[in-house]
């Protein structure tokens, strides 16, 4: 088995749209190895997220290969891939993507639910992790009752819970302030050490700076920076 939880092979992406192709992904090449974080820099538009949403198998290369835990990813049935994305990825998004009629405790519980986990044992699970982004206090609250910072808290816990060797975050910090992203990158650190692979698209300089290595994605191409 190879020694890389990822292996990408020439990823090409581009949309379409009335009037022209546009390319955010050039033929890219990366093996990223577990026990790693690294960062993704890059301007805005420059396919950091796009990158990330064809890792979580959310999205699809317009051609060019991706290997998860030795599994390419282009002829999955649906059954495969939903099941490779329930027990080995996790992704955290920009914008949350938190269940409005659930609490934070709900919301953190899920992933543990819907393998099948004791409603009660992962509702006592997710209060343990929602403790460790300070949010201990704030579990029966629905994320309407929440800042901004804090609903980011919950889904950053909720992705922790899953336990998934590999993490993917698009600005997992971008909402919070500077004393809770620290805490939060910290967390990130420590979860390398169990083996998992964390990958991070940011645009907090002084945080890719903590990370083992730095890919810098510009014009559809990526470069490794450091490390």
């Amino acid at each position: 088995m190879s020694k890389f939880l990822i292996e990408i092979k020439k990823l090409y992406k581009q949309f379409e749209n009335r009037n022209s192709n546009i390319k955010v992904l050039n033929d890219i090449n990366l093996n990223l190895e577990p026990g790693k974080l690294i960062a993704i820099v890059g301007p805005s538009g420059s396919g950091k997220s796009t990158l990330l949403h064809l890792l979580a198998l959310l999205d699809k290369p317009t051609r060019g290969k991706i290997s998860i835990l030795g599994y390419s990813t282009s002829n999955l049935s649906e059954n495969k891939k939903n099941q490779i994305i329930r027990d080995h990825v996790s992704i955290i998004f920009q914008n949350n993507n938190l269940l409005s009629d659930f609490t934070a405790l709900e919301n953190v519980a899920i992933p543990l639910i819907i393998r099948n986990k004791s409603y009660n044992y992962a509702l006592k699970k997710a209060e343990k992790f929602l403790k460790k982004v300070n949010l201990g206090h704030r579990i029966n609250h629905f994320p309407s009752d929440l800042s901004g910072g804090e609903q980011q808290r919950v889904a950053i816990a909720r992705t922790l819970i899953a336990e998934t060797k590999i993490i993917l975050a698009d600005e997992p910090t971008g909402n919070l302030d500077y004393k809770n992203s620290q805490d939060v990158f910290s967390y990130f650190l420590k979860l390398k050490e169990k083996n998992k692979i964390i990958l991070i698209a940011t645009h907090n300089r002084e945080l890719a700076k903590k990370a083992d290595y730095t890919l810098s994605l510009v014009n559809g191409n990526i470069k490794r920076l450091n490390g």
